[in-house]
């Protein structure tokens, strides 16, 4: 049986399938040859990856759990995707018939992650990828959001210093793979925090991997998740190493970045390349591409959970094979390619990429399945509990203001006002937010029934609710900030409790985005000279997000966990018979 969608194709068919093709070929640099070389002195090559898996180890639910196939028509299929059980299976079958086959992924394959995975510090995630067989991964921003000493138990293993061993008499064994940290290093001593490459021999063929994660990592991460550390540039870190490896006769060089890009379109198999190379894409990863080495063969990336198979220019104006497979296991990318066995090194000629569909309409991998139950057996009497009713799906899906957003923002008001009556407003970052609320049962606890479980989905993270004065003069400057400064190219729009408005007119640019003159609470303008208690989680308050303004807050009060206010405000606002409904989502008024 097929076991997942595939769409490729060579050069030959481009004119043939227009947008529908999602293998892209990329012409040779310097070293390799321009050309291709005999046949009798190369050997295939398959790659396999992922990205920004973040512990979906189920079947991920709501939006998150599909992605949009582009048909012969024109049409748009929505596809069901997604699930440890089916990625697992998926890659087991895509290396049937190759020799000579390495799996690797791009970060965030932890942290943010559903409770099955999350409630255990995120070790059955790491069991899971032992088991898938996965060669080697990059380090992600989400990997530091339990600090590095936990990182470091992630990879060498060790039972969680506060919980202990989740499982009698097993010591968690610790990743078989190398999570490499190339550019992460310490403070003080300038080393990296774990390895920054590695070199996979597979029957005589080296590669060499080099991983990175986001420079930026400290603005999106808690303080005390990189204390100690410091991010250095991904491109020059990446020419470092890669010069290093040549000088081990290691020719074959692959870079792992958790960065990304943002394709032109949202369909996993539009033909990125049709306007020529880097025309599809746009986004950090453009930048960061067009100044790595030409001795790189290929850019494996991820951070915005993007789907592309793209090819960008590289110093030498070499157009060059970035690939990103989306997020949470609903895509894996395959990288086939010729190895010349006399250079050592990659044929950059050769090299095609194609993105799949980890579909669930194949038979799932047994011991996936197995893993699953024994974790969620240790999960069940803290997962099931319910702690909320809802009448419909409550999502999370826009750029701008969402139903989810609006309720999580009036939960963490109501919490703020029971810790101070005179908390006004609150305030959540969007990406704080990871999935939806959806109200179909997902097990036995029955239509719109919210269960702990679902709500740790919502929100994984263990942050706080704290409490911190500001004027108005700051809170207008946040408000400019959600689209000005770091959020100028990516805004992200802040989710606002109930009685805060204001109108955004998209028509503009920049800070100007946010009409000053509209921004209202309770329907008073805003006064810039005045106090205002707002209700935020410790990640905005310490100025995440690029959200400046709101780490100058004075008078702070750190209050309890996010998800418990979450579960709170659910259980206190909800019954089986008077559910919760999905809010309007009407106090961003937009223009344009």
């Amino acid at each position: 049986m097929f076991l997942a969608r595939r769409i490729s194709m060579g050069v030959a068919g481009l004119a043939a399938v227009g947008a529908l093709i999602a293998a892209c070929p990329a012409p040779a640099h310097g070293h390799g040859g321009h050309g291709r070389p005999p046949a009798d002195r190369t050997v295939d090559l398959q790659m396999l990856a992922i990205n920004d898996f973040h512990g979906n180890l189920e079947p991920p639910a709501g939006s998150s759990g599909s992605v949009n196939e582009l048909q012969a028509d024109g049409s748009v299929k929505a596809v069901q995707a997604g699930g440890v059980e089916y990625l697992a299976a998926s890659l087991r079958t895509a290396r049937k018939g190759h020799d000579r086959s390495l799996t690797v992924a791009a970060g965030d394959l932890v942290g943010a992650s559903p409770l099955l995975s999350g409630l255990f510090h995120d070790e059955p995630t790491v069991e899971a990828m032992n088991k898938i067989g996965l060669d080697v991964t990059s380090v992600g921003n989400h990997e530091f959001d339990e600090g590095k000493t936990e990182l470091l138990r992630l990879q060498n293993g060790g039972c969680h210093p506060v919980d202990g061993c989740y499982q009698p008499g097993q010591t968690f064994p610790g990743a078989d793979y190398p999570i490499l940290s190339a550019n992460v290093v310490n403070e003080q001593t300038g080393r990296p925090l774990l390895q920054p490459y590695v070199v996979k021999n597979v029957k005589g063929v080296k590669v060499g991997f080099i991983g990175v994660t986001l420079k930026g990592t400290p603005n999106i991460v808690t303080a005390a998740g990189v204390a100690g550390l410091k991010f250095l540039d991904e491109a020059e870190t990446v020419n470092k190493y890669t010069k290093i490896l040549k000088s081990q006769g290691v020719n074959a060089v692959v870079a792992l970045i958790h960065e990304g890009g943002v394709p032109v379109s949202g369909n996993y198999n539009y033909n990125c390349d049709a306007g020529g190379p880097g025309t599809g894409i746009s986004g950090p990863i453009v930048d960061i591409a067009k100044k790595i080495s030409p001795d790189v063969d290929a850019l494996v990336t991820g951070h915005t959970h993007n789907s592309y198979v793209c090819t960008i220019p590289d110093p030498a104006g070499r157009p060059r094979l970035v690939t990103s497979a989306s997020s949470f296991g609903r895509l894996y990318t395959e990288l086939d390619m010729k190895y010349d066995v006399r250079t050592h090194d990659i044929v950059r000629t050769s090299v095609k990429g194609t993105n799949h569909v980890v579909d669930r309409v194949q038979p799932k991998a047994a011991d996936m399945t197995a893993l699953i139950a024994r974790w969620n057996t240790l999960a069940a009497p803290v997962a099931g509990r319910t702690i909320g009713w809802i009448s419909g799906d409550i999502g999370r899906t826009g750029n701008r203001e969402t139903p989810l957003g609006d309720l999580i923002a009036d939960a963490q008001l109501a919490y703020g006002k029971s810790l101070d009556p005179t908390t006004q407003l609150a305030l959540m970052n969007p990406g704080g937010i990871r999935t939806d609320l959806v109200y179909a049962s997902t097990g036995s606890e029955g239509d719109g029934v919210v269960t702990y479980a679902e709500g740790f989905a919502v929100q994984p993270f263990s942050n706080t609710v704290n409490l911190t004065t500001l004027t108005g003069a700051q809170l207008i400057a946040a408000l400019q900030q959600q689209v000005s400064g770091a959020n100028l190219t990516a805004p992200k729009i802040l989710q606002i409790s109930a009685g805060l408005t204001y109108t955004l007119d998209t028509t503009k640019t920049g800070a100007d985005q946010v009409v000053t003159g509209s921004i209202k609470l309770n329907g008073t303008p805003v006064d810039p000279a005045a106090s205002y208690r707002v209700a935020e989680n410790n990640f905005l308050a310490g100025g995440g997000d690029g959200f400046a303004a709101l780490g100058q807050g004075v008078n702070p009060l750190v209050g309890g966990d996010d998800l418990a206010a979450f579960a709170t405000y659910l259980t206190a606002h909800s019954t089986a018979g008077a559910p919760i409904a999905p809010p309007a989502g009407d106090r961003v008024t937009v223009i344009g």
